[in-house]
């Protein structure tokens, strides 16, 4: 076994794939057309959503569906502006379901396929139930779990603004790559208002095991950020997820 075969027990990177003559060699070119296929039909799948409504409901979770301001797949991936607004339709729905003489949640969920549909029906549904348990467990008021088609990060900053959460938590596929096609996300805001910037959310991302964080690790890191942003009153830059936990390596 040469020290390439034994590097790549530690990583999916390409590494010392060799060459033949100028050019890649041909099982090595195959292997990179079908990752690239794989990480586009991981953007244009559609989200079983049917799917992962039956879950929640066994799973006896409140859920309420909506729609972000895009249209289609194609618009989404060309308008980044429309996939982090709601609707109109769904912001006066929630304004109506949340109105301001109602009590304040402490913790709103959403959850979209983003930029990869195969995370989110491989990995999303058993993440959420895990994390609403979680959440329960620990007392807090959680609006019913929001699923949103073709959203982008930022929606969960509106989201969070008119059910008058204190804190936004967004599930989502990463954008995937040429290894991770899978990559769920977990992005986390205290104080939700549109206008807020990456440096004021928290993320735990490259969920997706067995390859890469396990699903009760990625619960234990997020129930760690919603204590801290909610004792402390803040979120993102100044905020560091400290839970000490060995993961082991990415295999």
């Amino acid at each position: 076994m040469s020290d390439w075969d034994q590097l790549r027990k530690f990583t999916q990177a390409r590494i010392g794939v060799g060459r033949k003559g100028y050019a890649l060699p041909t099982h090595e070119l195959l292997r990179l057309q079908l990752d690239h296929a794989q990480a586009r039909d991981a953007i244009h799948w559609p989200w079983k959503l049917d799917v992962f409504q039956k879950t929640l409901r066994r799973e006896k979770i409140p859920q309420l569906v909506l729609a972000t301001a895009v249209h289609d797949r194609a618009e989404y991936l060309l308008r980044p502006d429309l996939g982090r607004v709601l609707s109109v339709a769904s912001r006066k729905l929630l304004t109506k379901k949340f109105p301001k003489t109602k009590s304040q949640m402490d913790v709103v969920i959403a959850v979209s396929n983003g930029l990869s549909s195969s995370a989110v029906n491989v990995h999303a549904a058993k993440l959420v139930s895990s994390l609403w348990k979680g959440l329960k467990r620990e007392g807090y008021r959680i609006a019913p779990v929001i699923l949103a088609e073709n959203a982008r990060v930022a929606v969960s900053d509106e989201i969070g603004a008119l059910t008058r959460a204190r804190l936004s938590i967004i599930v989502l596929g990463e954008r995937p790559g040429l290894s991770s096609v899978d990559s769920l996300a977990v992005y986390l805001t205290f104080a939700p208002r549109v206008g807020n910037t990456d440096a004021q959310r928290n993320c735990v991302s490259n969920i997706r095991p067995p390859d890469g964080l396990d699903y009760q690790s990625a619960v234990r890191k997020t129930l760690f950020l919603v204590r801290e942003a909610i004792r402390r009153e803040l979120s993102g830059v100044e905020l560091k997820e400290e839970t000490s936990e060995k993961l082991g390596h990415v295999r």
